[in-house]
């Protein structure tokens, strides 16, 4: 049992570069996304607010699983024009870049909901206080957002993990990840505890993100107090 448990570890270990860099890439691009469509929401344009929460709705309101097949074989139906340019093609069509991709819109989805949540929670005060000081819009963001994003860390958290979790997808396209491994190896030896190995993997990657994150919510807060 254990000599399974150690040769199905070492298997699976092979997909985690595959599973942290899909992680860390997607959290980070869905993150700075969020900012940017938050900032452009409290602009109040109406044009801009309405693509915006549009994007939002198709991407909160549809599976994970349908926007990465979409992503992931959309490209294919052009591929006489995408031919043309083959590097581009290559691109944009491989496993990789489009589960990061479908990864990276859709968390940035949900983070933009949370981070603009948080900026609309900003006391009234401090809007107009930068308003009195002569501030426009633009130097009052650049005020008030940090504010907000200490106050968002906390859900926030929940979002990394997701995007964590959302990896596991990837493999359905297909990408070599922790899954990846995993569903190769239950092809050969047909063992349910080929998935306990690889959730236990995944247990201990969420439990060092969310102790990081609880850690930077607590020098953030402690330092604005």
């Amino acid at each position: 049992m254990s000599d399974n448990f150690i040769y199905y570890l070492k298997i699976i270990l092979q997909g985690l570069p595959d599973t942290l860099s899909l992680s860390i890439a997607g959290i980070l691009s869905a993150g700075f996304l969020a900012i940017f469509f938050s900032c452009l929401l409290s602009l109040n344009s109406k044009f801009l607010t309405k693509t915006i929460r549009g994007y939002i709705v198709i991407f909160t309101g549809s599976p994970l699983l349908v926007q990465l097949f979409l992503i992931y074989y959309g490209p294919s139906q052009f591929g006489e024009i995408l031919s043309k340019v083959p590097a581009f093609y290559e691109f944009i069509s491989s496993p990789w870049f489009c589960a990061y991709l479908a990864l990276t819109l859709n968390s940035a989805a949900y983070t933009t909901q949370i981070f603009y949540g948080a900026l609309k929670a900003v006391p009234q005060g401090q809007w107009q206080a930068c308003s009195a000081l002569g501030m426009n819009k633009r130097q009052t963001l650049k005020i008030v957002m940090p504010y907000a994003l200490k106050r968002a860390l906390s859900t926030y958290s929940n979002e990394v993990v997701f995007v964590v979790k959302g990896t596991a997808l990837a493999s359905m396209i297909p990408v070599m990840d922790l899954m990846g491994y995993s569903n190769t190896l239950n092809g050969e030896y047909y063992d349910f505890s080929i998935f306990v190995v690889a959730g236990l993997i995944y247990l201990l990657i969420n439990g060092i993100l969310s102790t990081i994150m609880r850690i930077i919510e607590k020098k953030a807060l402690t330092f604005e107090n």
